[in-house]
């Protein structure tokens, strides 16, 4: 899935020589935490965060004087003075999984989105990071969860998905990870929206006698199998 499909393109954006107080404002009357800053002609220059703002904030533990010296001085205060220059960044045809392993990695929550220009076209944060998650893994859907443990061999995966087209199982998404698994295996996490002519408890029984089912999931609850 790409960025331009999940990316937020309306986001709110601030000038370089719009005040601190007055973004200060805006970010809490909006409840963003951060802003793409660009220039006259769109294109981004850098990136304003709460935190940006609030270091820049007086101390209420000061004394009233001292506040409003700091306050009057703010009024000079510009985003531009404060952003973080050159911010990472991302492009439209760039995939949310990648995304993803940015925000985690640099711990930020959101990446701007820019053409090939510089000029801003959006922002993807983690909420739609989130938002894609939760879709291409079904779990807004109903149905149940099948979590395997496999050998990690050329067409392994095929054979259980192909077994189970055979029982006229019908899937929703098909997940695979190697975290916290044994060496020379995989984990496959399978979501299954139609259990064919099996009920629960049955294809349960069935799948457990042909493949290392370990766990099923029904309404959020994680059920281990022995």
């Amino acid at each position: 899935m790409l960025v331009r499909n999940w990316m937020t393109e309306s986001c709110i954006n601030l000038g370089g020589d719009t005040n601190v107080l007055d973004a200060s404002e805006i970010m809490r009357r909006t409840n963003v935490r951060q802003f793409p800053v660009i220039s006259e002609d769109g294109a981004l220059i850098g990136i304003v965060s709460d935190r940006d703002i609030r270091d820049a904030m007086p101390s209420k533990y000061l004394s009233g004087d001292v506040i409003s010296s700091q306050q009057g001085s703010l009024l000079s205060l510009a985003v531009k003075d404060i952003m973080t220059i050159d911010p990472l960044v991302t492009s439209p045809d760039e995939t949310v999984e990648t995304v993803a392993a940015i925000l985690l990695q640099n711990r930020i929550g959101s990446l701007p989105v820019v053409d090939e220009g510089n000029r801003l076209v959006g922002i993807i944060t983690e909420v739609d990071v989130f938002r894609y998650l939760c879709a291409t893994s079904g779990v807004s859907m109903s149905g149940i969860q099948l979590i395997f443990e496999i050998e990690d061999t050329p067409g392994a995966t095929i054979d259980l998905l192909g077994y189970l087209q055979g029982q006229k199982i019908r899937l929703t998404s098909v997940l695979t990870s190697y975290k916290n698994v044994r060496k020379g295996y995989r984990r496959v996490s399978i979501r299954v929206q139609s259990t064919g002519d099996h009920s629960l408890k049955t294809l349960v029984v069935f799948l457990k006698d042909k493949f290392h089912l370990t766990h099923y999931v029904q309404d959020g609850r994680a059920i281990a199998l022995p």
